[in-house]
């Protein structure tokens, strides 16, 4: 009879122990499940802040793409003025070496001598306004330039952001 009721308070203290067991291992699956929680809300923030960024990135590459864009177009512009009004300074420079020939011919009548000298001062002034022109173009051109230059080096910034940030979502996505 000791032995059964040795055996009685046995099962009696399982099974109040049992209890504390189960509410321990119950705790312990809480907390893990709360932490796994808690770490799944971080990585859903930091995902987010991640995707916001790459949509005002690509936002800013939008922009500064379409500033490029414009920029090609006003130094394809510009270089096609310069490249008009230094046509027509060779055609100019040509006639003015024409013209000072045909008046150092002897070939050239005493009286056809006048018109010449006046249609060759005539060609001499718009040969200066027309290098005049050009310095001015020039300049316009070689500053379009250098600010396409500078936007091209902005985008161009701008996509290695974007490349950056890719590639840290890429590796969050293969360390999660």
């Amino acid at each position: 009879m000791h032995r059964v009721m040795l055996f009685a308070m046995g099962l009696l203290l399982l099974a109040v122990g049992s209890p504390c067991q189960t509410t321990t291992n119950d705790l312990k699956i809480l907390q893990d499940l709360l932490a796994e929680v808690r770490q799944l809300r971080q990585d859903l923030h930091t995902t987010t802040a991640a995707v916001q960024r790459a949509q005002i990135l690509l936002h800013r590459v939008d922009t500064q793409e379409y500033v490029v864009r414009s920029l090609r177009g006003r130094v394809d512009s510009l270089r096609s003025n310069l490249d008009r009004i230094r046509a027509d300074q060779k055609i100019r420079a040509e006639r003015i070496k024409e013209g000072e020939d045909q008046l150092n011919s002897d070939d050239t009548p005493q009286t056809e001598r006048k018109r010449f000298e006046v249609g060759l001062a005539r060609i001499k002034q718009a040969y200066q306004s027309g290098t005049n022109e050009e310095q001015e173009a020039q300049a316009r051109f070689t500053e379009a330039e250098d600010q396409l230059r500078v936007e091209e080096a902005k985008l161009n910034e701008l996509e290695a952001q974007l490349d950056r940030l890719d590639r840290d979502l890429e590796s969050a996505a293969r360390g999660h």
